[in-house]
């Protein structure tokens, strides 16, 4: 029980050190707090309290927003972006959905293992839900899957944690507003 508590413990720290990195990036980025706080999922006064914190100090270097970036963390992002659009589309559950829930949680970690696990669930939800789902969502995994398939090696100075969160949420709104 005490080992379950330590990493609740663990998993809660680690997303508010992401949030604020994210919060960081996109004040620097001139975005608005309303804008972040939807974005984020939080409220536009925590928000307020976590932009303070970032006008004081040194800028971040600027983080580029588009969906196409070719590291891996970014795709892994999207990928998980992805599968949470699909988990939350249906009724039942979607063959992705409890992978996602573990990941969302922290019990689950990317290692390469885990993406291609979570690739081979999206997969089989996509297959055997097309006529349900939109077309966008395919054309997202694809072009995911073949980042994926072949890394360009490229790396970002800004944690891996921060960007996969950017993307997840940047995925999702995209595909939100039908891209």
């Amino acid at each position: 029980m005490l080992a379950h508590m330590n990493e609740v413990i663990r998993a809660g720290e680690e997303m508010r050190k992401l949030r604020a990195e994210m919060i960081k990036a996109l004040v620097h980025l001139g975005w608005t707090q309303d804008r972040i706080a939807r974005l984020t999922d939080m409220t536009q006064p925590a928000v307020s309290k976590q932009m303070a914190k970032y006008k004081k100090g040194d800028p971040p270097p600027p983080m580029d927003l588009s969906l196409d970036q070719p590291d891996i963390p970014w795709l892994e992002g999207r990928l998980w972006g992805l599968a949470e659009e699909i988990a939350e589309a249906f009724d039942e559950p979607a063959h992705c959905a409890g992978y996602v829930n573990a990941l969302t949680r922290g019990k689950k970690r990317f290692t390469p293992q885990n993406v291609d696990e979570l690739r081979r669930l999206v997969e089989e939800d996509l297959r055997q839900r097309q006529s349900e789902l939109p077309g966008s969502y395919r054309a997202a995994y694809d072009k995911i899957s073949r980042g994926l398939d072949v890394p360009t090696g490229a790396t970002i100075a800004t944690s891996a944690s921060a960007r996969r969160a950017l993307a997840r949420q940047l995925q999702r709104a995209h595909l939100q507003d039908g891209h």
